[in-house]
């Protein structure tokens, strides 16, 4: 049977919302469970220097508005924080706290399991393999950080 290209791409959204629900839901278990996949984005662009609203909406590719609103979230929930800028007392910028930092890195744990979980379906050679292929298919680097905006234009701009 032949599979078409749109196939291949469904294949592959198929496989991201499948890793992220299942962490989604283990985070959950863990005691996480008001943590969404665009907080993740959130706060791994904030920890990479997006310390503003209007940086974080550049970051993620969303408006200022919508990354004011996920800001006000994830410090609501503890997760990120406004510090003092040392360079100018009138500003201040955006730090992922120790307990967003505590997230991420449960995150990564979960995401390690779910990789392990895989390889055991396929075999640790087949999914070895896998990797490889993918990887030389799209690049080593992770998904970029502008995802969740790009998601919602449907553009590729």
């Amino acid at each position: 049977m032949t599979r078409s290209g749109a196939d291949l791409a469904l294949s592959l959204l198929g496989g991201f919302r499948a890793l992220v629900d299942a962490a989604t839901a283990e985070l959950a278990r863990r005691g996480h469970d008001d943590v969404r996949p665009v907080h993740d984005f959130a706060m791994r662009a904030i920890a990479a220097g997006a310390d503003s609203a209007s940086e974080l909406g550049r970051s993620l590719s969303i408006s200022k508005q919508s990354a004011a609103r996920t800001i006000a979230v994830l410090e609501e929930r503890g997760y990120v924080a406004r510090e003092p800028d040392p360079a100018d007392a009138r500003r201040k910028r955006l730090q992922v706290t120790e307990l967003g930092l505590e997230v991420l890195r449960t995150g990564e744990e979960i995401f390690d399991e779910l990789r392990a979980q895989w390889a055991r379906k396929i075999g640790a050679a087949d999914f070895e393999a896998f990797e490889a292929h993918l990887s030389a298919l799209v690049g080593a680097q992770p998904v970029r950080f502008d995802t969740p905006g790009w998601l919602a234009r449907g553009t590729s701009g």
